[in-house]
């Protein structure tokens, strides 16, 4: 992957492929379903003509109460020039849903800060608690084709602020079923989570990272810093992730089947030192 589009390896293990190849899998099946024509921005919009800036779609939001996953999408005036982002997805796990033993990472200096600035992208409340932490963004262009992955920093969606570690845990109880506008949608959601997994883990490492640097260099309440917003980000073709798989599969595919397995003779041949096939 690239580091905020940085050139940057990431090493990701064979059991990590194939989860990824099944999350592939899953976002093949259902464009299929769709005629190969799946896309979800029409999915989230569920046959509204016009999308105004700002305004959450759906309204009100995606919201399990099983996973106490949480989503909406929305859009705004692009910041990139050139942008091909249309819009992105804002993905959230409540307090009810989170692993336990994680815990909110606290600033000294936020004790004593003034009150932050309104949120930008709030989620609406949902659930008994009001602890939310956002997992990630999923920028995609108008024919819902994923195009960038980011974090935003605390004061963007006024999160509850978890460190990396507790973060990447959250990942995999996002789950959404039987609500929102297309279960599809849902679907393809999760499966994008579990499709780039590596690059998130690495872009919520570069989160912290950046935050504390900024953190040092500035020495501002950094959480509520309205000129830190996107704390990591990375470009991302759905086209490459899946050809990176099926040449990592196939090129395994090619090794085991070159090695000469030691077999051993037929009884009728008595039993030597073995031969290969």
């Amino acid at each position: 992957m690239a580091r905020d589009n940085a050139q940057q390896s990431l090493r990701v293990s064979w059991v990590e492929i194939e989860r990824m190849t099944a999350a592939a899998a899953v976002i093949r099946e259902i464009g299929d379903l769709a005629g190969d024509s799946l896309n979800v921005v029409d999915e989230v919009m569920a046959g509204q003509p016009t999308i105004a800036d700002w305004r959450h779609y759906p309204d009100e939001d995606v919201f399990d109460p099983t996973s106490h996953a949480q989503y909406f999408y929305h859009t705004h005036p692009p910041r990139r020039p050139a942008s091909r982002e249309h819009g992105h997805f804002h993905i959230f796990l409540r307090a009810e849903g989170m692993p336990v033993g994680a815990a909110p990472l606290l600033f000294p200096e936020l004790a004593v800060a003034a009150a932050p600035p309104p949120p930008q992208a709030p989620p609406f409340r949902r659930g008994a608690r009001e602890e939310v932490s956002h997992l990630l963004a999923i920028g995609v262009d108008a024919e819902g084709k994923p195009v960038r992955l980011f974090t935003t920093n605390r004061w963007v969606t006024g999160e509850t602020w978890y460190p990396a570690g507790d973060v990447l845990s959250m990942l995999d109880r996002f789950q959404v079923t039987d609500v929102g506008p297309s279960e599809a949608l849902n679907q393809w959601l999760g499966a994008m989570l579990r499709l780039f997994r590596p690059q998130i883990l690495e872009l919520l490492r570069l989160r912290d990272q950046n935050v504390m640097a900024w953190r040092r260099r500035k020495r501002t309440h950094v959480l509520d810093d309205p000129a830190l917003e996107i704390t990591s980000h990375l470009d991302v073709s759905l086209d490459v992730q899946v050809a990176f798989l099926d040449r990592m599969r196939s090129e395994r595919a090619a090794r085991l089947a070159s090695r000469r397995v030691p077999v051993l003779p037929a009884l009728s041949e008595g039993w030597g030192e073995g031969q290969t096939d």
